[in-house]
Order: C-alpha cells, then structure tokens, then sequence
C-alpha cells in the first residue's frame, strides 16, 4: 500500500528538502474546516478559496491516494496553483483510516447516502454550496489511487451532483466491495474480477436505484505494469461506464497522443465523448499524474481547453496529457507566449506544469515550480513571459518540449548521453571552483562541497554569483553529508574535478522509458540532485 502514491507528489517530497518550499508565495491558503455537516466518518475537510474567485465558481473535489492527506496532496499537486488562475474552489477531503485509504469497500459505501466516507466528501461539497456562490452544474472529482476509487464512487452514487470525474490508476465501481469489514480487496487489487458490461452496469445502477438522469463523463488514466491495482481494472472500468452511459464497449476513436500512450474514446469522437480512457504503456502504480490535463477535461482552463480542441483533430495532436506542453514547444511558428522562471542569474527555465514548488523532472527537463520561483528573496528573478524575452529563451529552450529527448541548454539536468551535461550545469560548476570560499563553511552535499548560503537557513539560493545552500537544508539531508568546515579553493576545484570525472562516466545510465539518465550515486530511491544535475536512484531505475 506504500506504492499507492501518485509520481508528482512523491517526487515533491524528495525535493521539497533540497529546495526552497515557498507556500507564502499564494496569497490565499489551504484552510481547514470543522463542522460542516453530517460527518459519520469524521474525515478532516481541507479548503482551498483563490482570492479572485470566478463568478458562479466550478467546484473541484480533489481526493488523495492511500498514506496522504488533503494538505499533502494540496502541497503536492498544481490544483491550488491552477484555481489562482481559473478561479475554481478545491475541497480536499482526509482519510481517517489506519492506513489513511478512503472507504470504496463497506456496504455502507456502496449505497447512496448509506454512510461513512461518501456522505462526509457530500457534506464538504453541500458546505461550499452553501457558504459560496458556485455553479451547482460544474461540480468535479478527481483522485490518484485510493482517490481515484473514491472518484468512481462518488460519480456512481452521486451522478447528479457531479458533471464529472478524472480517475488516475483507479479501479471500477464497487470491485473492492466486502462485507467482513477489511478495506483491501485482493482479488480486485490483483485484476482477478472479471464481469460482464451489464453487470458492472448493475452494481452502479443499484447503488442509486430509480435514477434516470445524465451520467458524468469520465477519464480514466492506468499503467500497463501497474504492480498494485492491476491493468486489468482498466479494461473492467471501461466495461462498466460504457455500459452505465448505454455506448458500446467497441471505441468509437482512436489515437496515440504521444510515445506510450494509447486514447481511446467510447461513445464519441470529440472531447465530450461520455468515455476517454488513456493506456499508459510500461507504467507502473507511480504513474505521472497530469493536474493540467484534469483540469483541461473539466473545461476549467479555457485558454489550454481551447488550444486543446484546435489540435484534437489530427490524430497525432497533443494529448489531454501533453498539449500544455505541446503548445509551449508550437509557439516558436507562432505568437503564443509561454510562462518561464527567472532563477536568480541564469538563463529562463522552464516552469513546472504539474508541481507549484520544488524543482521537477517533465518533459525530459528539469523544471521550476511557480511559487518556488517566484520566492527568490533577491535580484530580478521571478516568473516571466516568453514574448519578452524571445532572445534569451531561444537559447534556453523556454518551452516545455512534449519530447522526452528535449533538453534545455539551461537545464541543470544530463543530455541523453550521460557524459554530457547542461551548459548550465557547466557554469555552475566553474563558478562553484573559480570561487574559493575560504575560512567559511560549507554543505557536504552526498559528496559534493557546496557554499553555505549567508541569508537564507532553507532550500538553495544565489549568493556572491554563485549557487549556495541553507544550513537546514545542509543538516537535513540523510547518510554522511552535513556541514563541514572551512576549506580553501583547492578543495573546491576537487569538488569540480570529482563532478567532471563523474559527469564523464558512462558506467551508470539509467535507460528511464527510452530516455537515458544519469544513475545517481548518493541518492537511495527517486529522482536526485549529485554533480550539479539531475539523477535518477538504482532502485527508481529498476522499478520500471
């Protein structure tokens, strides 16, 4: 169950220690609310309102994986950063079981209005209802994992409360049903339930019995190597909700958005199609969440819905997945302006889609969160279009590349050749030698000598022209590293011939889904920072 956590938020806890975490940066905050009705399940209510709240605001459930919590999955997704923008509400519901997985199993779930966690997550939506001015017809769920379960729930028991849902390596309606009161289904988990469209139908129809009403369009995300709820779900998922909405289980369109992933869509060949379903081949549980994408099939982002629906034509157009992305890499023909991160005194970097703060891995490049970015406490950093600053950009790579193999010259990240790195990465590592730092000290950082920042006690900063590191931060790290003493600039410049030596060494490639990286040396598991680029661990490595 450990496994049940979506790629972007895991991917935030590893870095949110090496970077700075810059919540201050929204002016609005996640607020927790207590009392807001009937609760049988007494489940923790989370709520995120953007100080410029859209007229007749939409609604967006936001419902995490097993072992999280609503903050956490605030802090770990984009939906807070994306409602500033777009002026939607985000509730964020808590689990409060043992192992923090939301109730899809007891019967009392499985029935409208029959208790535990659904008639707690309907409360939180009826508080807001009542306590803002929303639009009652644009009303959405979404969830990783466990939440992804809760999506199909919540849209089979509540089908006229919710316009519709985004389910992220979830299972279908009612899979994990028992009656002995464990929570775990392990012959669902392991893809061992296998029913007829009608009947899958059947237990959707009863859980609200004599509803006649439209049903909620749905997108279902699965990885073919999903090692914790098998693929299987997926197919069983499709049978079910073509079934419940009356479309044949045959797709009606067919395409390959990008490299690994097959759409399909049931019911209609458009967007509104009442089906969408995207097979992510060779992923497994930890698949990479796309917030923006969720967002997009909403139709919360106008400006990416509509950008969206012009390329939707061509089979080979960006996907609901990648045409945030795809757009950003189409604008060099074009006019369209890209929003990029002025870090300090390098060159622009790309911001990150799916994470508001940290640094990233999208898109074959590293990036920058948004709040991150725009936390830099000195200098003209920040975040910036890239209509004004075509010049710098062109050498950047300012968009996100929607190919894998697109690296930035900016990025502090390897090449596909894992003796080359960035350009960046090179300058900053000639700074770091060329600028002793003598009598002070400094962050042992797994291996590498890097300055003590003088202003700052977290994340990483930009001091005397050069990249430096807080002390809490230093001291967080886990093995040997830690703050050490002075040491004069010849210890810098073996820091510098260790990071070249090491750049240059072509005995540790990770070859991460047809894209090679370099294998991190320090770093246990996940994605990591070592000689001045990003790395991914052996055991991330091996878990494809």
């Amino acid at each position: 169950m450990n496994k049940l956590i979506n790629t972007t938020a895991y991917l935030f806890t590893l870095l949110s220690g090496l970077f700075l975490s810059a919540w201050g940066a929204q002016a609005a905050s996640l607020v927790e609310i207590t009392n807001f009705g009937d609760n049988p399940s007494n489940l923790p209510m989370h709520l995120y309102v953007p100080d410029s709240l859209a007229e007749n605001a939409p609604i967006l459930l936001a419902v995490h994986y097993c072992h999280g919590d609503g903050p956490e999955f605030y802090r770990g997704s984009r939906y807070a950063a994306m409602a500033d923008e777009y002026g939607y509400i985000v509730v964020y519901p808590s689990a409060n079981s043992s192992d923090m997985c939301f109730d899809v199993a007891s019967p009392q779930a499985l029935i409208r209005d029959g208790g535990s966690d659904p008639v707690s997550i309907m409360s939180m939506i009826d508080y807001v209802k009542q306590n803002y001015e929303v639009d009652s017809e644009r009303v959405f769920v979404t969830g990783v994992s466990s939440g992804a379960m809760m999506t199909n729930v919540m849209i089979g028991l509540y089908p006229d409360v919710f316009k519709a849902g985004v389910a992220f390596a979830g299972v279908p309606f009612a899979c994990f049903a028992t009656t002995d009161g464990s929570t775990w289904n392990s012959e669902c988990a392991n893809g061992n339930i296998a029913k007829t469209p009608e009947a899958w139908g059947d237990l959707v129809r009863n859980a609200y019995p004599g509803y006649t009403g439209p049903r909620p369009r749905l997108q279902l995300w699965h990885g073919t190597n999903d090692e914790t709820l098998n693929y299987n779900n997926f197919n069983e998922a499709i049978k079910q909700w073509t079934n419940v909405h009356g479309v044949s289980q045959t797709a009606a369109y067919t395409d390959s958005p990008e490299s690994g992933i097959t759409r399909t869509r049931y019911g209609g060949t458009g967007e509104d199609a009442p089906i969408e379903a995207l097979s992510m081949d060779g992923v497994s549980h930890n698949l990479p969440v796309d917030y923006a994408a969720a967002v997009r099939y909403f139709g919360l982002d106008t400006s990416v819905s509509s950008s969206s629906s012009s390329s939707s034509s061509s089979s080979t157009s960006s996907s609901s997945s990648s045409s945030v992305s795809s757009s950003s890499s189409s604008s060099s023909s074009s006019d369209e302006c890209v929003d990029l991160c002025k870090w300090y005194q390098d060159d622009p970097r790309p911001l990150c889609l799916n994470q508001d703060s940290g640094w990233g891995w999208e898109s074959g490049q590293s990036c920058v969160g948004r709040s991150t970015c725009e936390s830099q406490s000195d200098g003209d950093g920040g975040v910036i279009s890239s209509c004004a600053n075509s010049s710098s950009v062109s050498s950047s790579s300012s968009s996100s590349s929607s190919s894998s193999s697109s690296l930035s010259s900016s990025s502090s990240s390897s090449s596909s050749s894992s003796s080359s790195s960035s350009s960046s990465s090179s300058s900053s590592s000639s700074n770091s030698s060329s600028s002793s730092v003598t009598g002070g000290l400094q962050c042992d950082w797994y291996g590498t000598l890097t300055p003590l920042c003088e202003n700052q006690s977290t994340g990483w900063g930009w001091e005397n022209e050069q990249n430096c590191i807080g002390e809490t931060t230093c001291e967080g790290q886990s093995g040997d590293g830690g703050i050490v003493g002075g040491s004069s600039s010849s210890s810098s410049s073996s820091v510098s011939s260790s990071s070249s030596s090491s750049s240059n060494s072509s005995a540790s490639v990770c070859n991460w889904y047809g894209t090679e990286y370099p294998m991190c040396q320090q770093t246990q598991s996940g994605w990591g920072w070592e000689n001045q680029q990003s790395c991914i661990s052996e055991s991330t490595c091996n878990s494809q």
